[in-house]
Formats: C-alpha cells, sequence, structure tokens
C-alpha cells in the first residue's frame, strides 16, 4: 500500500496516534523527528520545518515500531494501522 503524502494523511496518522495514547507536537529547531517517553507521557516532536513528506514519513516509522492495545483503536483506526504496517515508504 502507498500512503499519499497529503495533509489528509497527516491528519490521520495523528488521530491514529492519540488514539494510541501519544501526543504529537510540532516544536521548531534543528532535530530530527522522534519519540520519547517523559514520565510515563508518550510524546512524539515532529520539527515543524520539515517538509510535509518528511513530517509523515517520521510518523509511520513511529506507528511502525509500536504495539498498541488494538481494544483502543476503533475499526477505521485498527484497519489504517495494519496497512501502515505493510507500507513501505519511499
Amino acid at each position: 500500500m502507498s500512503l499519499p503524502l497529503t495533509n489528509h494523511s497527516l491528519e490521520k496518522l495523528e488521530q491514529l496516534l492519540f488514539a494510541m495514547g501519544f501526543k504529537v507536537r510540532y516544536e521548531k529547531g534543528n532535530f530530527k523527528t522522534g519519540s520519547c517517553l517523559l514520565e510515563h507521557n508518550k510524546i512524539i516532536v515532529v520539527n515543524k520545518f520539515s517538509s510535509l513528506e518528511g513530517k509523515i514519513a517520521a510518523l509511520v516509522s513511529l506507528v511502525k515500531e509500536t504495539n498498541p492495545d488494538e481494544n483502543m483503536l476503533d475499526e477505521k483506526q485498527r484497519q489504517f494501522f495494519h496497512s501502515l504496517q505493510q507500507t513501505k515508504l519511499f
């Protein structure tokens, strides 16, 4: 499956991560997008100056690394998560 590089795809990724318990923040700075666990708070920090392609690629790779409790996701989010597991970027 190929994920279109659109703002809608980015929003779907953000909603999926929110449902998985992550907070997505866009900050400026000289860093690569990544995630961290701060006192049991799951936070993903995205470089706001990254291209749309870069933001989507970073979030997809982070989603692929997670093993969420699928009971927290609704049916559409569960399907989207499984399709992302099989997505190859670039």
